[in-house]
């Protein structure tokens, strides 16, 4: 069976961290020898620049507590491209550690084998390859939870009746995951009605279209899951378009900084919670891989790390303004 570990919130997290950072004068001999590959996608939207950004931030941080560790990070547009920069890694940058985002799994897999078979460390981030043997770690957010969440603290909110409406984000197993959980919540409330599913490729203006045509469709709604800060956005567009009184409440989702300071604020009475899926997993990737290969470790064959519902109480936490998402 395989092993897991669930990471368990931001001051777990710095334990972990601190932990990497103590360590014995053996050990911190062994960290003069650790060379990280990162390779991650380019900033293309404002998901992956937080991705950048998160990698950078690992970089930085990592580099200054310990002069002995050498990071590289790079961004690719491609999987042809991110393909030739892991055989760059593993020859000129002599990598003895990959930490990969894959643009693409199965195009991926066989590149990241083959710097996995020359002895490299490998933790693949999120979307996993199509072949695990061509990875010593997964490090992944909860799917399940992003789906869960929102839709155990709507029920709650509408007090067990109402309507609901769904965007989804693109046909994909990850949003097949979010999508399943959310149901299956539902499922336990059926005075609450879903009216309607349809995707709204985690694009703004994709989803105001969507929700232009759920309010001309349906004379009475309640809530809107629109898992996706960006498509909010576009549902809230919608809305103050239409001039609808109606709706209670839209729940995004991923934690994007504009939403999140929406919610500490109090600032939009449609946007009162969140759900966490922070491109900082790559941040917490990068340092907990480094952590165990400093102490001569390995990972678990899959660490989650956890999807956390945002309110004002914690929202705080979760509210990086530096950060491009």
């Amino acid at each position: 069976m395989k092993s897991f570990r669930r990471v368990a919130g931001v001051a777990g997290m710095a334990v972990l961290v601190m932990q990497a950072w103590a360590l014995p004068m053996g050990q911190a001999q062994a960290a003069e020898k650790l060379v990280v590959g990162v390779a991650i996608p380019t900033a293309t939207h404002s998901f992956t620049s937080g991705i950048v950004w998160w990698a950078n931030q690992a970089k930085a941080e990592l580099e200054k507590a310990h002069p002995g560790v050498k990071i590289i990070v790079k961004t690719a547009a491609t999987a042809p491209e991110q393909a030739n920069q892991l055989q760059d890694m593993l020859t000129v940058n002599k990598i003895n550690t990959l930490v990969i985002f894959p643009i693409e799994s199965a195009s991926l897999t066989q590149p990241v084998a083959q710097v996995k078979n020359k002895g490299v460390y490998v933790t693949v981030v999120d979307r996993g390859l199509t072949n695990t043997q061509s990875q010593d770690a997964y490090i992944a957010g909860d799917n399940t939870a992003f789906g869960k969440l929102p839709a155990e603290y709507l029920a709650k909110s509408l007090n067990g009746k109402g309507n609901i409406v769904v965007l989804r984000g693109m046909p994909t197993t990850l949003d097949n995951e979010r999508f399943d959980a959310f149901s299956a919540v539902m499922k336990g409330h059926p005075e609450i009605k879903v009216l309607d599913a349809k995707y709204g490729n985690w694009n703004r203006d994709d989803a105001f279209k969507v929700m232009q045509d759920y309010l001309t469709r349906f004379k009475h709604i309640d809530a809107v899951w629109a898992a996706d800060d960006d498509m909010a956005i576009g549902v809230q567009k919608a809305i103050a378009q239409a001039k609808r009184t109606d709706i209670k409440q839209v729940f995004g989702g991923a934690g994007a900084k504009g939403a999140v300071k929406k919610i500490m604020d109090g600032s939009d009475p449609l946007i009162v919670a969140d759900v966490s899926y922070s491109p900082k997993f790559m941040y917490d990737a990068i340092k907990l891989t480094t952590e165990a290969r400093l102490k001569g470790d390995k990972l678990p064959a899959n660490t989650i790390i956890p999807s956390v519902l945002i309110t004002r109480e914690n929202a705080k936490q979760f509210y990086f303004p530096n950060s491009p998402f």
